[in-house]
């Protein structure tokens, strides 16, 4: 490789800390400045750099500009900022780069594209995409169902390079054995496709058969190129999201951030909101409000808990009302998804079951303990409906999960304002800590990054076969066992900023579990070290 590739090669380049004797070793002399920096230097420089952009955009942008030259200096970065950078990086300001991700368009960040009219391509072009690295991490989209904003095509291909940032700064998986995965099969954003800058296919998404062929192609590609491959979904639609990871769950290793990990972050939560109020899950009535994807995911998750703390499943579901479009779901209500119908009610239970389409009527029906939103219907937890809610219950649990901002269903100050700071509060958002009558309330943000990183590397660390409930369950726990529970205003999860902390913690839990159960491939003896030495570190080696 010759000097002007070396410097073209994220993975390789190291810009002006290359020394003099790498400089005549690999070609360099004269391709650089004179003065050799330390990787220390190269930071503060250009952080400098990241502050002196004017919007969230222009940041993202000039980030995204340092990925592409230099990962161990993006890492550094990134490990030195990681709380001012993950919303940057990702969720909320990601949805502007997707939504002009055709018009801003200048390298692909390493992604493999797959076409489903030409799926004779699908195997070489993760080879390619690859270039000789041996992938153990996949993360996969079709943007479907990209949270907040809907179908956007190739365009949320940025969703999957996101992801793997944040595994990378929160767990210190090798970003040299990542790939994100564009699997594009249309868009059903008619505007998208007219758009003459669109680089996808320009023609309605495929379902079905075809669809499904494609998929399976995909993962037997993927299976058969990278051996030990752990493969995360993100962002699919309805129809397919649990679909898909049903069908693959008992057979490789998989997992799907909006089915499950929704799910993990959101139990966690319970579990630390419990920990504070002394309560039991057995004892909750969770109410979800928005039934699609995520909804019924942490719905299910809730209720395998449930189940685990001695319920039977149909005890279980007879804790949960799930909320949608329609109203509170019953077993004749129309268009029910697969994945909705065990939740569904009988009209029978109910006086005036056909009152039951407003959320106000229903917390008065109902009288929920648990109140979690993913419906992107901003504002629906109203004054009314909280003080109806906490009105039943001593220590309501409310977590208003739809992002981005202006989609959220409250804001964590109202919540606490309205019932008088009894409410245990989690964001799908960045919240301030609220002051209110002398206790300052720390606001815990569900966000799966607190969750999925941890969890990627207790499974690549303990080589494990399938991730399944028990590994879950185990992961929620050490999750919500974080929280201390004796300070007044504690946050029912913990802080971003212990993230690379905690996301060793779960990853213990995940690897004591996936031993426990035989589901190991690698042989191991010290958790922690095996822990340890899996993490990959931003230095120039």
């Amino acid at each position: 490789m010759d000097g002007q590739a070396i410097l073209n090669d994220p993975f390789r380049n190291r810009g002006t800390a290359f020394t003099v004797e790498e400089r005549k070793e690999y070609g360099l002399t004269g391709m650089l400045p004179i003065h050799v920096q330390t990787l220390e230097e190269q930071a503060a420089q250009t952080y400098a750099q990241f502050l002196s952009k004017d919007s969230d955009i222009e940041k993202r942008n000039f980030l995204m500009t340092v990925f592409n030259t230099n990962r161990v200096l993006f890492y550094r970065l990134m490990s030195e900022h990681l709380v001012e950078f993950m919303p940057i990086v990702y969720d909320p300001v990601i949805a502007q780069d997707i939504e002009h991700y055709h018009e801003l368009f200048i390298q692909p960040q390493g992604t493999a594209y797959l076409d489903i009219n030409h799926p004779e391509n699908i195997r070489a072009s993760l080879e390619n995409a690859a270039d000789g690295r041996h992938i153990r991490l996949i993360v996969a989209t079709d943007a479907e169902g990209i949270l907040g904003i809907g179908d956007w095509g190739t365009n949320g291909s940025e969703i999957s390079v996101g992801k793997l940032m944040i595994y990378t700064a929160a767990a210190g998986i090798d970003p040299a054995e990542v790939l994100p995965v564009s699997l594009d099969v249309g868009t059903n954003n008619e505007r998208l496709r007219e758009n003459p800058l669109y680089l996808g296919n320009r023609h309605a998404r495929i379902y079905g058969e075809r669809y499904d062929g494609f998929i399976e192609k995909f993962v037997e590609a993927a299976e058969g190129l990278f051996s030990g491959l752990y493969l995360h979904w993100e962002d699919f639609g309805r129809s397919n999201a649990t679909r898909i990871l049903k069908k693959y769950q008992d057979r490789i290793t998989t997992f799907n951030d909006d089915v499950q990990g929704t799910g993990i972050v959101s139990m966690a939560g319970i579990l630390g909101g419990l920990n504070i109020s002394g309560e039991r899950l057995a004892d909750q009535r969770v109410l979800t409000f928005g039934a699609g994807t995520a909804g019924v995911g942490i719905a299910n998750l809730i209720m395998d808990e449930m189940v685990r703390s001695g319920l039977s499943e149909e005890e279980a579901r007879k804790h949960f009302y799930l909320v949608d479009k329609q109203g509170l779901l019953f077993e004749d209500t129309e268009g029910l998804t697969e994945e909705q119908k065990p939740f569904a009610r009988q009209r029978s239970e109910f006086e005036d079951a056909d009152s039951l389409t407003g959320l106000l009527a229903i917390v008065r029906a109902v009288h929920p303990t648990v109140m979690i939103g993913t419906s992107t219907q901003a504002g629906a937890f109203t004054e009314q409906v909280v003080r109806e809610m906490a009105s039943h219950t001593e220590r309501p649990i409310i977590f208003p999960l739809s992002n981005p901002t202006e989609l959220a269903e409250a804001k964590a100050e109202d919540l606490i304002r309205w019932t008088e700071g009894r409410a245990l509060v989690g964001t799908g958002i960045p919240a301030a800590d609220v002051e209110y009558n002398g206790v300052t309330y720390q606001i815990g943000q569900a966000n799966n990054a607190l969750m999925y990183p941890g969890l990627g590397l207790g499974i690549l660390v303990s080589g494990a076969k399938v991730l399944n409930g028990e590994t879950i369950s185990r992961a929620s726990h050490a999750l919500g066992g974080i929280v201390d529970a004796s300070k007044p205003g504690a946050a029912v999860l913990p802080s971003v900023s212990d993230l690379t902390e905690f996301s060793d913690t779960i990853a213990h839990a995940v690897v004591e579990s996936v031993l426990e159960q035989k589901l190991n491939r690698k042989d191991i003896t010290d958790i922690d070290a095996a822990i340890a030495s899996e993490k990959w570190v931003p230095e120039y080696n």
